[in-house]
């Protein structure tokens, strides 16, 4: 009972391939919808691969489907075939016949079978470099090659209409999007209420004044409003990235946690999970060892095995991550930083959310109480590919006021001149920070000088 099952099985691949096959040459619409999803290797046996290579090199060539005929002429002119896999190859040409199948059942049944040729192809090459067989990539790129065959699908989108989609392009204009906002009014202000998913975001910042503050204080205000963040951390350990969100969200100083008795602590947590809906989880890598690759496995797992999807992911920081294209290269230091904005700014896309994380100054932007674009340590490339990027500034005279200076260096979410420069509160003991007043006459600046 199981081989006929198998065998009637088989038969259904085999005739869903020869449908494809025939409806590549008898219809010239269904061909065009469908070429760039199809590939020769989807093809199982042989004789079908050679015949679609062949439809597929005469439409390249001549813009315009083949024959029967046509096909029967190339593949007696080709000298690279046995006299079987000619024979199986002329029998199925012969049997092309131009019976009629409905259209979008036939569109939904081809993607099925490539999805599912895709994903079994996929599965065999992973497999194959686990084993050792494919020397030339990395057990890295496995997840790569999975996500690739699993999103494979038929898209129709094929361009914007300006005349015809003016209605469509108009509720575009209209419509409230999607985003993760802040809980301090000027950066909701900045950014048109709060940071657009498929974004970069860097805060750019010397040693010791605030990257890793404003990233953990950006993660505990999200997760207090129901988001769902994931915080990758490249420099601390795990436990030191929570402590600093502990004092954040239970009003605690730092140094003071340790000395809180475990029932106040338990309870305090306890209160925070009863207020929220939202989950945050807190990953280390090793410095300089993880890329994009390694936080797409990570998105992965963390679906599978604790059905959290974040909505915010932060990474501390960008500098200190690997990156997937030049891993082990030897590269310069603009290339390398780039290809890491790149990466993360394609994983953002790809998993349609915002991404916030930070950069260090050059050693002349360190102690500058006025840092730009060009003070971005070891890359220009970085700010070229983020959408948002800002400085924290600190001098003597801001940290006796308990204020910490931003300054916007890029935004595509809005005009920069609009306050370019402004002012919050920071609590760096409970590694907050807080909504002030415009104060610029205290530092001597104009909030809105460019």
């Amino acid at each position: 009972m199981k081989k006929l099952q198998s065998k009637n099985s088989l038969m259904a691949i085999e005739r869903i391939e020869e449908t494809i096959l025939r409806n590549l040459i008898h219809n010239e619409e269904y061909y065009r919808k469908v070429v760039p999803f199809l590939k020769a290797e989807y093809y199982e046996n042989y004789h079908e691969k050679i015949i679609y290579e062949e439809i597929a090199d005469f439409a390249a060539k001549y813009d315009k489907v083949p024959t029967k005929e046509v096909l029967t002429i190339n593949l007696q002119n080709r000298t690279d075939l046995t006299d079987e896999s000619f024979k199986d190859s002329l029998q199925t040409v012969r049997g092309l016949s131009d019976e009629w199948v409905d259209y979008e059942w036939l569109l939904d049944a081809t993607e099925k079978w490539c999805k599912d040729r895709a994903i079994y192809l996929a599965l065999m090459q992973s497999i194959k470099i686990a084993d050792g067989g494919d020397t030339k990539i990395s057990r890295d790129a496995i997840p790569s090659i999975l996500q690739e065959a699993l999103a494979v699908s038929f898209d129709e989108h094929i361009g914007h209409d300006y005349i015809e989609q003016a209605t469509d392009r108009y509720e575009f204009y209209h419509r409230k999007e999607e985003k993760v906002p802040f809980d301090l009014e000027k950066f909701n202000f900045i950014t048109k209420g709060g940071l657009s998913n498929k974004t970069l975001n860097v805060a750019l910042a010397g040693t010791g004044v605030g990257k890793s503050l404003f990233m953990c204080h950006a993660a505990a205000a999200a997760l207090s409003e129901n988001y769902n963040v994931l915080y990758i951390t490249c420099e601390m350990a795990e436990e030191k990235i929570a402590e600093r969100i502990d004092a954040n969200l239970l009003n605690v100083g730092v140094k003071d946690i340790v000395e809180l008795p475990e029932v106040l602590f338990t309870s305090k947590v306890n209160e925070i999970a009863r207020k929220t809906r939202g989950k945050l989880i807190i990953k280390e890598y090793p410095t300089a060892s993880a890329h994009a690759g390694h936080f797409k496995a990570l998105l992965s797992d963390l679906k599978l095995k604790k059905d959290f999807k974040p909505d915010l992911i932060f990474v501390d920081y960008l500098n200190i991550c690997a990156s997937m294209r030049y891993k082990g290269a030897i590269v310069n230091s603009y290339t390398y930083v780039k290809a890491i904005a790149e990466e993360l700014r394609g994983l953002a896309v790809e998993a349609n959310l915002p991404i916030v994380s930070a950069t260090q100054t050059t050693r002349s932007g360190y102690g500058n109480s006025d840092p730009d674009l060009t003070d971005t340590s070891e890359s220009f490339g970085l700010p070229a590919t983020a959408d948002f990027m800002f400085a924290l500034i600190s001098t003597e005279e801001l940290e006796q006021q308990g204020r910490i200076m931003v300054k916007q260096l890029k935004n595509r979410y809005s005009d920069l001149v609009t306050s370019r420069k402004f002012m919050v509160g920071i609590d760096r003991s409970k590694m907050r920070l807080y909504d002030v007043a415009d104060d610029a006459s205290a530092i001597g600046i104009n909030d809105e000088d460019p």
